[in-house]
C-alpha cells in the first residue's frame, strides 16, 4: 500500500495539487492501488502562525514511513525571503539526498510548441540535473557587507561521488529505455576545475556503456541547439545551476511551465515529485492555474513506484485533454483548473 505525503504548499499549488489528488483517487479506484494520501499543511500560513515550516523530525518521518512526496508550489509575498520554502524543499532535497532532478521534456501536440514545424517527434527528451551540489548549496559569504568595498563569494561545490552518480543515472536511464545517446553540458572552457571533473567523469563512466553515444556541449551551444534542433537530444545530464536554466527552456518547448513535471529522486528511497512552476500569487484562487504539470508529476510518481499502468492511464488522459482543447487559458483554452482536472479524472 503506497503511502504518499501530499504538501499542497502556497498559492496555486493548493489548487493544482487538489486536481492531482482528484486524479490519483480516481486511478486508485480503477486500479485498486491502495494509495494512502496524507495531507500536510506545510506552507506560508503555518509558518506565519507558528514560525515553524515543518515540525522537528519530519524528514525522518518521510524517510521511514512514506514511499513518496507530492508537493505543490511554495512562495508567499508575506515571506519575502522564502524562509519557509527553503526549509521545506531544500530540507527534503538535501536531507533525503534527492540527487536526481529529472525533468521530462515531452511535447504532446505541436500547437503547444513555440518553435515552428516542431512536433512530438522532435521534442521528446529528458534532463538529469544534479540536485544536491553546485552553486546552490549555500557555500560562501560576504566581506565588508553594505560598504563600497563589499565582496561576495558564492562557491560551487562538485564532488566525484556527486558527479559520478548523476552521470551514471543518466546512462542507466538511456540503457533501460533504449535511448541511443547521452549529452553532457558544462562550461568547462571557463570553469576549469569543477567542470573539468564533469568532463573526466563523463568519459570514465561512459566507458561502461559502450552501446550509447556520448556527446558534449558547452551550455550556451546546447541551449541554441535545443531551440534549433531539439530532436538531436535524448538524455541530457548537467550540473545544478545549468540544469535549472536548461530545464526551464525545455518547459517552454513543451508548452510552458504549466506542462512541466519533475521528480526529485533517490533511487530506491522516498522521492519527491512536483510541478516546476511557482506559487503565482496574482492568480491564486481564481481557478485559472494549469493543473496538468501537477497531474503529470503525480503520474511520474506512480511510474517511480512501479505502478506503470496507472501512470500511463494518467498520461493518456492528459493527452486527451490537450487534443480536445480542454485546457486552461495559458494553453489557449477556456476551461478552469477544476474543469481540466475533472476531464482528466473522467477520461482515465
Amino acid at each position: 500500500m503506497p503511502k504518499i505525503a501530499v504538501i499542497p504548499g502556497d498559492g496555486v499549488g493548493v489548487e493544482v495539487i487538489a486536481e492531482a489528488v482528484k486524479v490519483l483517487k480516481e486511478v486508485d479506484r480503477l486500479d485498486h492501488l491502495g494509495l494512502e494520501l496524507v495531507r500536510f499543511d506545510f506552507g506560508a500560513e503555518r509558518y506565519l502562525k507558528t514560525g515553524e515550516a515543518m515540525p522537528p523530525g519530519q524528514i525522518d518521518e518521510f524517510r521511514n514511513h512514506y514511499d513518496a512526496i507530492l508537493l505543490g508550489a511554495l512562495g508567499d509575498p508575506r515571506i519575502p525571503d522564502m524562509a519557509h520554502g527553503r526549509a521545506i524543499l531544500l530540507a527534503c532535497r538535501f536531507e533525503l539526498d534527492l540527487y536526481i532532478n529529472m525533468r521530462p521534456v515531452k511535447l504532446i501536440h505541436e500547437k503547444l510548441c513555440p518553435i515552428k514545424n516542431k512536433g512530438p517527434e522532435q521534442v521528446n527528451f529528458v534532463v538529469f540535473r544534479e540536485n544536491t551540489e553546485g552553486p546552490y548549496v549555500g557555500a560562501g559569504g560576504f566581506l565588508k557587507k553594505n560598504t563600497p568595498d563589499e565582496v561576495a563569494v558564492q562557491q560551487s561545490i562538485h564532488t566525484r561521488k556527486g558527479v559520478e552518480r548523476i552521470i551514471r543515472a543518466a546512462f542507466e536511464y538511456a540503457r533501460k529505455h533504449g535511448l541511443p545517446k547521452v549529452t553532457m553540458a558544462d562550461k568547462s572552457n571557463v570553469l576549469r576545475y569543477g567542470h573539468d571533473l564533469w568532463q573526466r567523469t563523463f568519459r570514465e563512466v561512459g566507458e561502461a556503456f559502450p552501446e550509447i553515444e556520448k556527446e558534449h556541449y558547452y551550455v550556451d551551444a546546447l541551449v541554441m541547439e535545443m531551440v534549433r534542433q531539439p530532436e538531436k537530444f535524448h538524455v541530457i545530464v548537467t550540473e545544478n545551476m545549468l540544469g535549472d536554466i536548461i530545464t526551464d527552456l525545455g518547459a517552454m518547448l513543451q508548452g510552458g511551465m504549466g506542462m512541466a513535471a519533475s521528480g526529485n529522486i533517490h533511487p530506491g528511497k522516498v522521492s519527491l515529485f512536483e510541478p516546476v512552476h511557482g506559487s503565482a500569487p496574482p492568480i491564486a484562487g481564481k481557478n485559472i492555474a494549469n493543473p496538468l504539470a501537477a497531474i503529470l508529476s503525480a503520474a511520474m510518481m506512480l511510474e517511480h513506484l512501479g505502478l506503470h499502468t496507472s501512470a500511463q492511464r494518467i498520461e493518456r488522459a492528459v493527452v486527451q485533454a490537450v487534443m480536445q482543447d480542454v485546457v486552461t487559458e495559458d494553453l489557449g483554452g477556456r476551461y478552469g483548473t477544476r474543469e481540466v482536472g475533472d476531464f482528466v479524472a473522467s477520461h482515465l
